[in-house]
């Protein structure tokens, strides 16, 4: 708000007395009720006593710039100082939106089984305000599966290879030493690990993926930071 009146006549006036302010946009002066300012000095709405007409409101608009969300593709205004601020150019329309597209594209993680992949889109439907963290190794320096930092969850998705040497002994002893290794790891930085056993697993189709997903489905619905 510009105000073009003195702190006296401030004072001096009513609830319903106007007073003289400046467009933000046009620089005219207009009139506007003392309980309006009085609501915008208070900061309960700011925007109240800004503009002498909705022309004005309006055109003050078109100074920002019409941006697409890079996930939803809705578009909508953003201050060039906003834009600016995106590194990456890319830009959305809600925390939500840049959560689900910046887990949708991981460039680390790359050697995942199909379970893995499946398990990831499917989770990524379910909670798109939950910020996940597939295949990441910067929570523990050891790879996890699926982690959850603001719930301080983590799941491992454990196949056949983490039960019966598959390829030698010396490699099954390696993959055992390090999943015991992890789950140290884990209890030392107070995050809740659930090993899941993948290794009757087959065929990476809804009807037998479902179970899988079900399991990490109720372990989030029932933590305390979801429910």
């Amino acid at each position: 708000m510009i105000s073009l009146f003195t702190q006296k006549e401030f004072e001096k006036a009513k609830a319903h007395h106007k007073l003289k302010c400046q467009c933000h946009y046009c620089n005219g002066e207009f009139f506007a009720k003392k309980n309006h300012i009085k609501m915008v000095l208070e900061k309960i709405n700011i925007n109240l006593v800004k503009y002498c007409s909705k022309k004005c409101k309006n055109q003050s608009q078109k100074k920002k710039k019409i941006v697409k969300c890079k996930n939803c593709n809705k578009s909508f205004y953003k201050i060039p100082a906003e834009i600016k601020k995106s590194k990456s150019g890319n830009h959305f329309c809600s925390k939500s939106c840049a959560v689900t597209y910046n887990n949708k594209h991981k460039t680390h993680g790359t050697r995942r089984s199909k379970l893995e992949i499946y398990l990831e889109e499917q989770l990524l439907k379910l909670y798109p305000k939950i910020n996940f963290h597939f295949n990441r190794k910067d929570t523990i320096n050891s790879e996890l599966d699926i982690y959850i930092p603001s719930f301080k969850l983590a799941f491992e998705i454990n196949g056949i290879f983490h039960y019966e040497p598959i390829f030698g002994q010396e490699k099954f002893e390696k993959i055992q030493n390090n999943d015991k290794l992890k789950l140290i790891s884990c209890c030392e930085n107070k995050i809740d690990l659930h090993v899941i056993n993948t290794s009757k697993h087959k065929y990476v189709i809804p009807k037998t993926s479902q179970k899988y997903l079900n399991i990490i489905k109720n372990i989030i619905d029932k933590h305390p930071s979801c429910i």
